[in-house]
Formats: structure tokens, C-alpha cells, sequence
């Protein structure tokens, strides 16, 4: 039987879904940045916009981007300003765009599908909710964990919730975590605009978890969502940072407790850890191969006395 709905009744109007602009920076890395740009076309998410920011590629990513994904947006970026800084030229864009969601994605991540889509369900499920992030797994080792959500603890020492653990189901529910992986953390507009994008300080590392701290510290919930997943090809089980990573890593994360207004005994375990580090690297014949690093975390913990930030002079 033809069901008519009487004249008398106004159905309401269809609400739009909640528009998504992707943010990914790419750097000569034609190849994952085409594959992250193939799995977000797949996702299925009805009300999406990509910018890639390219920081002077010579790999011909910008011609292939263009050639195919005609859609997404290219933003040529004009100078490095590192991770953090660099990123904030698309968050500011994605805003200009009518995001309600900025979704930071690194270039070398893969999403499964609906993964976009599980995200703003959870994150639309609570107006308290500032940032979600998905099951972040290892892209070689496609059911093992990176990152299940971020810790910090009270000693502000940063880690990953069920990092290289086989994904059993054991992060089964979205939960609260302190801060999430900045390989894709998806943020509410409303938190960009009440606390800022990104601090260009730190132009690389540590950047995500001080954004989250600023967001959970103005009253905002950071959500995992294991169900929505992604694949990361960095930070490997065997990954082995080089000094570069030494210096941001040591600098930053006394820029984080300095921002934060740390207790102070969380800093001078800080101090005496770097302290102790420098001298077991120097005077110990085993670690003569972490030279290059001992260098590095002496010049991260000089400059962060100093004040210096941004990029490394």
C-alpha cells in the first residue's frame, strides 16, 4: 500500500553531514602521499575536502597530484616552517574552507574505510568532544599496534597505549586519552578557534601533545576511536630516530613543561635525566656510537635553557 503524507506535515529538512577538510603535508614523497590521497577518495565520506600543502617537492608530486586527483587542493608553501608550522597554513585554509573538522593526516598513512566517518560519528556524539583520533597500527605489520591513544602520566612522560602489541580487541571501546598520534588527529573548528592551531614553536615533535594538553586543559575531551583504523608506515617497530629527532625531542618536551607550568619536580627529573643521559653518553665506551646523539640532546637542552625555538639555528 502507497503511503501519502498528509498535507499538513512538514518533514524536516535532511541534515547536511559535517564537512571534513584533510590537511596533509607532503615533502618529495610522491609515492604515500598518492596512496594516502587514494584511501581518503575510498573512505566514503560524503562531505570531504583535501589540501595538500607541498613544501617545495622536486619529485613531481605536484603534477602527479594534480593529474590524479584533480580535486584536492594544492597549496605550495612559500617556506618551511617545520611540522608544526607548516600544517597551520592548512589548518588556517581548511577554516577558510568551512571545515567543521580539521583532519591533520601525515602523508604516509593508509585509512581503512569509513575510518572518516567513524571519526566525526564519535566526535559529533558529544559537543564536548575537541579531538578524536583512530587505532593507528604499523603499516608493515598490519595488526599490530602503534598507537592506541596517548599517555602522559604524571611524570609527563610521553607514551603510546598498546604500542606493538597484536591488536586482540583489547582497546575495543572510544575512550579519553591524553593526547593522540599526530599521524591524524581530527579537530573540532570550535577548539581551533578557542585555543589556536598548532604552537609553531615547536616546528617538529611534541607539537600534537601540547595541543592536546591546551585542549584538555580548556575543557575539551581527546578521544580514541578504535574503530575507525589506520595504517602509519613510520615510526616502524624498529624505527631509530636520528639525531635530528634527538634535538626536537629534548628541547620540546621542556618547551611542553615549561608551556604547562609542569610541578617542578616533573622538570628537574627532567633535567637530571637529560643530565644523566649526557654523561653515560660520553663517558661509557658502549654508547661511543650515540656521539651524534649526545651532541644533539646537549644543543636540544642548551637551547631550551636559552629560550631558543623554532627551528634548529
Amino acid at each position: 500500500m502507497l503511503h501519502r503524507t498528509p498535507a499538513s506535515v512538514t518533514l524536516p529538512e535532511p541534515t547536511a553531514p559535517p564537512l571534513v577538510v584533510s590537511v596533509i603535508l607532503n615533502t618529495n614523497r610522491r609515492d604515500d602521499t598518492l596512496a594516502c590521497l587514494a584511501s581518503l577518495t575510498t573512505d566514503g565520506y560524503p562531505a570531504q575536502h583535501v589540501i595538500v600543502l607541498d613544501n617545495a617537492s622536486t619529485d613531481g608530486s605536484l603534477a602527479a597530484i594534480r593529474s590524479q586527483f584533480p580535486a584536492v587542493e594544492v597549496i605550495a608553501l612559500r617556506e618551511n616552517l617545520g611540522y608544526a608550522g607548516n600544517n597551520n597554513v592548512g589548518i588556517e585554509a581548511a577554516l577558510a574552507r568551512g571545515a567543521r573538522w580539521v583532519f591533520v593526516l601525515n602523508e604516509d598513512t593508509v585509512l581503512d574505510a569509513g575510518a572518516v566517518a567513524t571519526l566525526v560519528a564519535e566526535g559529533e556524539r558529544d559537543p564536548r568532544i575537541g579531538i578524536v583520533g583512530p587505532m593507528v597500527l604499523h603499516h608493515a605489520e598490519p595488526t599490530v599496534i602503534q598507537s592506541a591513544g596517548g599517555l602522559l602520566g604524571p611524570r609527563w612522560e610521553s607514551r603510546h597505549a598498546g604500542h606493538n602489541e597484536d591488536d586482540r580487541g583489547q582497546f575495543a571501546d572510544a575512550r579519553d586519552v591524553e593526547w593522540v598520534s599526530g599521524c591524524a588527529l581530527m579537530v573540532r573548528r570550535e577548539v581551533i578557534e578557542t585555543i589556536g592551531a598548532i604552537d609553531a614553536r615547536f616546528f617538529y615533535y611534541w607539537e600534537e601533545t601540547e595541543w592536546c594538553v591546551r585542549a584538555r586543559r580548556a575543557g575539551w575531551r581527546v578521544v580514541h576511536v578504535p574503530d575507525a583504523r589506520l595504517w602509519h608506515k613510520g615510526v616502524q617497530r624498529d624505527y631509530r630516530p636520528g639525531p635530528g629527532v634527538t634535538y626536537y625531542d629534548t628541547r620540546n618536551r621542556f618547551l611542553l613543561l615549561a608551556t604547562h607550568r609542569a610541578p617542578l619536580a616533573v622538570r628537574c627529573r627532567a633535567w637530571v635525566r637529560v643530565a644523566r643521559t649526557l654523561v653515560s653518553w660520553t663517558v661509557r665506551p658502549r654508547w661511543r656510537h650515540l656521539r651524534d646523539h649526545r651532541d644533539a640532546m646537549w644543543a636540544g637542552a642548551r637551547d631550551a635553557w636559552a629560550g631558543r625555538w623554532g627551528q634548529r639555528g
